[in-house]
């Protein structure tokens, strides 16, 4: 078994806690080295827990510590670009939740910056590794017998779900001003992409897509392939979103709806002449929830459905593992940079329907 590798953390907050510390912390493969955040009460409560022996002044530390082999960036989305660009060129491995960045001219020039050889750029897209996941993948039929796919995410954010089964905490010593200038920083990154007089509500529906939608839009691609175009997308509020992606022969529907009654609904659906594949998802933030893949066949006579699964595996375990067979036996990540870059220019397609 070769050496545990040694990892630096940047950002420690709700999905960090909830998700990357337990699992890196149970997993043998690796060692919580370093750790840092913007709040130096949460970095001193982290480093106790998990016994953390360095607690990094800021990220450049992370960065330059000779002694760590890989970083995980989990703070909020506007600063992954920044984050993404030192972490790539001090040579460490990546590991970056989703979004990789908010937009494609960020992720661009990005993706010319020189790595070193076999250097790991790993994007958090947990659901594409799910068992069930792999399993419709394999069992998928011909694109050209699909009449229709409906995908959704149909969801009651964290807090509840978290309130009810995790202690999250959550640090009183973040300075204000560096609160406003992260969201200030946000709306210009995303005007950038909407224009600089795009009203709040189709605002908050790009973010919607580049953080709920992106697990499905990229799950859609690596099972679908990436669309002709998107013939049609509307938003309401900024957190229902409907849109339609042309196939050729099928259209993929896709439905995201942010509300407060207490469910996940989130899921796809392929539905050919005489077969109804149906995948779901539950709750993230509850860990070890089943996932489940039912296929329901009909012929003129009988109908019959298999079910694959319940199946209880962590998806972000499995994703943990990924990404330390990528590190040590060289496996190219599927959810890269690069892949990453085709989900950004799908939001940017949808977003341009919002905003005229």
């Amino acid at each position: 078994m070769s050496a545990p590798i040694r990892v630096g953390l940047i950002g420690l907050g709700e999905v960090a806690q909830l998700i990357h510390l337990p699992l890196l912390a149970d997993d043998p493969n690796f060692t919580l080295a370093a750790v840092t955040d913007v709040s130096p009460s949460l970095v001193d409560y982290i480093s106790q827990r998990y016994n953390v022996p360095t607690r990094a002044a800021d990220a450049d530390a992370i960065f330059a510590d000779p002694s760590l082999n890989a970083v995980f960036i989990l703070t909020p989305d506007h600063l992954h670009a920044e984050l993404l660009t030192r972490a790539i060129q001090s040579g460490k491995h990546v590991f970056i939740e989703k979004p990789v960045c908010l937009s494609v001219a960020q992720l661009e020039p990005i993706l010319a910056i020189p790595r070193q050889q076999g250097q790991v750029v790993f994007v958090g897209y947990m659901r594409r590794i799910s068992r069930p996941f792999l399993k419709l993948k394999r069992r998928l039929p011909p694109l050209e017998t699909i009449r229709h796919v409906r995908i959704r995410d149909i969801i009651r954010e964290a807090p509840f779900f978290v309130a009810q089964t995790r202690h999250i905490f959550k640090p009183s010593d973040v300075p204000a001003d560096l609160i406003a200038e992260g969201r200030s920083r946000t709306q210009a990154m995303l005007r950038s992409v909407m224009g600089e007089n795009c009203p709040p509500d189709a605002l908050r529906a790009y973010q919607v897509l580049t953080g709920l939608s992106s697990h499905s839009f990229s799950a859609m691609r690596e099972l679908l392939g990436t669309p002709k175009s998107c013939s049609y997308a509307v938003h309401k509020g900024g957190e229902t979103v409907v849109c339609a992606f042309d196939y050729g022969s099928f259209i993929a529907l896709y439905e995201a709806v942010i509300d407060d009654v207490s469910r996940f609904d989130s899921g796809i659906e392929v539905i050919t002449q005489n077969q109804h594949f149906k995948l779901n998802y539950d709750t993230p933030y509850i860990r070890n929830l089943p996932t489940r893949l039912e296929i329901t066949t009909s012929t003129p006579t009988q109908t019959g459905t298999e079910i694959i699964g319940p199946i209880y595996e962590d998806p972000f375990r499995i994703e943990l593992t990924a990404f330390h067979d990528s590190i040590i036996n060289g496996t190219p990540p599927k959810t890269s940079l690069e892949d990453s870059m085709a989900d950004l220019k799908l939001f940017r397609d949808v977003a341009e329907h919002f905003w005229v």
